[in-house]
């Protein structure tokens, strides 16, 4: 199945909403972002989680020793780095690393091999945000790593759009935010709800495409 993440969590009640409805992963941002969380809220917030519930930590060109204290003091289980850190950084943590690259055109995929000890998350190029623009990139792009490389789908995903993304591109996980919220930085139930459906759905429709083949 679908790996599902539902990033920019700032409330507790968003955190236990999400968590009952069976996803993988939340994530915690702390770097500039309208999401941003102070990490003694998100500390206060991740004790209440389900220990099944991977807790993930966004961070942006951030300092070493930043990431590990403030990864210490809220118990992370998974680093995300969507700046422009290097593998050589990426290999610092003992964490498991997710690292975002900007798709802007298909020569953003030359950053593929270079970061090939990390899972990968796809995201959207902006000249000004390192991430959570909201808004979808040519998913041609990704098509090009469809059957060779696992990654992470992000980027303007929704209810409305999750269901042909899993089926064109069929990524091992997607990450979702602005597209599951009533406003910035506020979760919405019934958007979280059908985003998941959708995923599952179109998780259900690949299984079935399988068996035919099969047969």
């Amino acid at each position: 199945m679908t790996w599902i993440k539902i990033c920019g969590i700032t409330n507790l009640e968003d955190g236990k909403k999400a968590a009952s409805l069976g996803v993988d992963a939340l994530g915690f941002i702390f770097a500039p972002s309208p999401r941003k969380i102070d990490p003694i809220l998100a500390h206060a917030i991740i004790r209440y989680l389900p220990a099944s519930i991977i807790k993930v930590g966004v961070f942006v060109n951030q300092s070493i020793s930043e990431v590990k204290k403030i990864a210490a003091y809220c118990g992370l289980d998974t680093l995300q780095f969507h700046g422009d850190e290097s593998p050589m950084y990426c290999k610092t943590f003992f964490l498991p690393v997710i690292k975002a690259l900007r798709m802007k055109n298909s020569e953003s995929l030359k950053e593929v091999e270079k970061y090939h000890h990390v899972t990968l998350l796809l995201d959207t190029y902006s000249p000004v945000q390192a991430g959570g623009t909201g808004s979808v990139f040519p998913w041609e792009i990704a098509g090009r790593l469809k059957g060779k490389k696992d990654f992470v789908l992000s980027g303007g995903l929704t209810p409305s759009n999750i269901g042909k993304a899993i089926q064109t591109l069929k990524p091992w996980g997607v990450d979702v935010c602005s597209g599951v919220e009533e406003s910035s930085g506020k979760k919405d139930l019934l958007n979280m709800k059908d985003f998941i459906k959708e995923v599952r759905k179109a998780d259900e429709q690949d299984r079935s495409n399988i068996q035919t083949i099969k047969k």
